[in-house]
């Protein structure tokens, strides 16, 4: 893909490119799997916090629980989750990733670091340094992203 030249002359577009490469890291490693964001996104937070029921999967992943029943549904096809009930109560299931679904999702952050020292290779120690240095100056005074 050929970039504008006119793209390559703002810093913040060029800070936006390396975003995009991140990003796709990231999608290409989910896609091999045979995930979508979402269920990459819902699986990895399952691992994290076993037990969790379906509406706190909603507030978390920012969707709606009709979408997140959906989701986890095509997780439990798949038997990288299962739901159980809780004890005397049947309406609410506890959502649990399987050791499949531990397996399959395991090594996204080590993959993102590699992206990371891919996209960085073209600088030694100092220009990391420097870098890291002028980024943290320009975010400093930035809202916070929000996770």
């Amino acid at each position: 893909m050929e970039i504008p030249e006119a793209m390559l002359d703002s810093s913040l577009q060029l800070v936006r490119w390396i975003g995009w490469a991140q990003r796709k890291a990231g999608e290409d490693w989910i896609r091999e799997r045979e995930l979508s964001h979402e269920q990459a996104f819902v699986l990895g937070y399952l691992v994290q916090n076993p037990g969790m029921i379906q509406r706190e999967i909603a507030e978390v992943s920012r969707t709606s629980a009709a979408s997140v029943s959906s989701l986890l549904q095509g997780l439990e096809r798949r038997e990288l989750i299962e739901r159980r009930t809780e004890d005397g109560n049947e309406r609410i299931k506890r959502a649990y990733a399987t050791a499949s679904g531990a397996e399959l999702i395991a090594g996204f952050d080590t993959a993102m670091a590699a992206a990371d020292e891919s996209i960085l290779t073209p600088l030694n120690e100092d220009e990391r340094a420097t870098l890291h240095a002028l980024l943290t100056k320009i975010t400093a005074d930035l809202p916070q992203p929000s996770r």
